[in-house]
């Protein structure tokens, strides 16, 4: 079958990691094969090949190459740009999951292409691609009121955002299903009107 597209969660290996904000990529992307593999056939591909973890999910005539990078968000790219290169697919196909300061907690965004707004995993994906030409799924976290505070925060537990942080993940796979069923611009225009509740 022919590739439908790459979904990529970002995160940090480990379980020091798994329940953090930065690692709402990984949660997000578990929580959406977890849900497809109840209709669809989902299958590991590899635990190392590509520097991530990877699963196809076979939907309707496409499939689609589904990775969590086990490189650290600072090198996502290294897991990314090989992926691609392997599956012979464009930017244009690539769907990155991810944490984002500049939306409130609960709030999720699809926009394509754009600046990396300090965020080092777009920042090393762009960078290995040579493109910021990649659909990117934005799932709010807030931003701490202190700038300097950024690291840590987005390394800590949901806090008093869980309950927000969990609406978002929930609303995200349904993006994600909208997004192999409609395809992206439809699904953006549909992703982007809704309002949290």
């Amino acid at each position: 079958m022919e590739i439908g597209g790459v979904i990529v969660g970002l995160g940090n290996p480990g379980s020091q990691y798994a329940a953090t904000r930065h690692n709402i990529g990984f949660i997000t992307l578990e929580a959406f094969l977890k849900t497809m593999a109840k209709d669809y056939r989902v299958d590991q591909i590899s635990a190392s090949k590509f520097n991530g973890i990877t699963f196809k999910l076979a939907y309707k005539n496409a499939d689609w190459i589904c990775a969590f990078p086990q490189t650290f968000m600072n090198l996502s790219g290294d897991c990314v740009q090989p992926l691609l290169a392997w599956y012979k697919v464009s930017p244009e196909q690539l769907y990155v999951i991810h944490d984002e300061l500049d939306l409130p907690a609960g709030r999720i965004q699809l926009k394509k292409g754009g600046g990396n707004a300090g965020h080092n995993g777009l920042k090393s994906i762009s960078t290995r691609l040579g493109s910021q030409d990649y659909f990117r799924l934005r799932l709010g976290i807030n931003r701490p009121k202190d700038s300097s505070m950024v690291s840590n925060y987005v390394l800590s537990g949901f806090g008093q955002d869980k309950e927000e942080i969990e609406h978002a993940v929930s609303a995200s796979i349904i993006a994600l299903q909208d997004i192999l069923e409609l395809g992206p611009v439809k699904a953006m225009n549909k992703i982007n009107m809704k309002k949290k509740d």
